[in-house]
């Protein structure tokens, strides 16, 4: 079967072709879907990409997450549909409530970007299945309001259910509470982390290794990942 992977722009939004040549090198057809449509023209999975929607106005993400697009997405994501938000993605899926807490401005009140060591926290999700639990991977961090915040009671729950699905490793670039890099929901169809996972998908051009310069690429599992839990569903 052909995968199709839907990737949303925003006005702002920076990652979006980066996200679907991330899908393609999967092995899946991006297909590229704009915020102020209701039609996510039948797509198998949805990826919410970085960028600066609506210039940052209010609270990052907070406009893009009332873009009309966003009923179908809610309406998807609670029927299973796979959705990974990534950087402004997972603001807008914490700002539309999909998972929960919130992200403010770096602890250090500075823009970060750095390539980022991170512990796979859950690998039973249908973006990190292709990963192994307390697996370190390296996946670039580009951000300025980069810091998870939530209650105590959340950070409890979500640390009881298992529903963090990355943690920061070596450092805490912004402050995150708890080390959080990422979250997923209950279901394990919605994720969404700060770090990006489509900078480091094709060698030449991702993190560096101890093979190589630029040779990393530990963001194709995401992808990957959800093309396989999409596959096992339709057998």
């Amino acid at each position: 079967m052909t995968v199709r992977i839907g990737v949303i722009t925003w006005p702002g939004s920076l990652d979006d072709r980066d996200a679907q040549r991330a899908v393609r090198l999967a092995g899946a057809e991006p297909v590229a879907l704009w915020h102020g449509s209701h039609d996510l023209d039948g797509v198998d999975a949805l990826v919410l990409p970085g960028g600066f929607s609506y210039g940052d106005y209010l609270r990052s993400g907070a406009i893009a997450a009332l873009s009309p697009i966003m009923t179908e997405v809610k309406e998807a994501a609670a029927n299973g549909l796979p959705v990974l938000g990534i950087c402004n993605g997972f603001q807008m899926l914490v700002e539309a409530h999909l998972l929960p807490g919130g992200l403010i401005r770096n602890d250090h009140q500075h823009f970060v970007r750095r390539d980022q060591k991170l512990t796979v926290e859950n690998s039973d999700t249908a973006w990190t299945n292709q990963f192994k639990t307390g697996q370190e991977i390296v996946i670039p961090l580009k951000n300025g309001e980069g810091g998870y915040i939530a209650s105590e009671e959340t950070l409890d729950r979500l640390e009881g259910e298992g529903l963090v699905a990355f943690r920061y490793a070596g450092l805490n670039p912004n402050g995150s509470l708890r080390d959080i890099a990422g979250i997923t929901n209950e279901a394990g169809n919605v994720v969404g982390l700060m770090p990006h996972p489509e900078h480091a998908t094709e060698p030449g051009f991702g993190p560096d290794t101890s093979a190589a310069m630029r040779s990393g690429t530990d963001g194709l599992g995401f992808f990957t990942s959800a093309i396989s839990a999409i596959v096992r569903v339709a057998a």
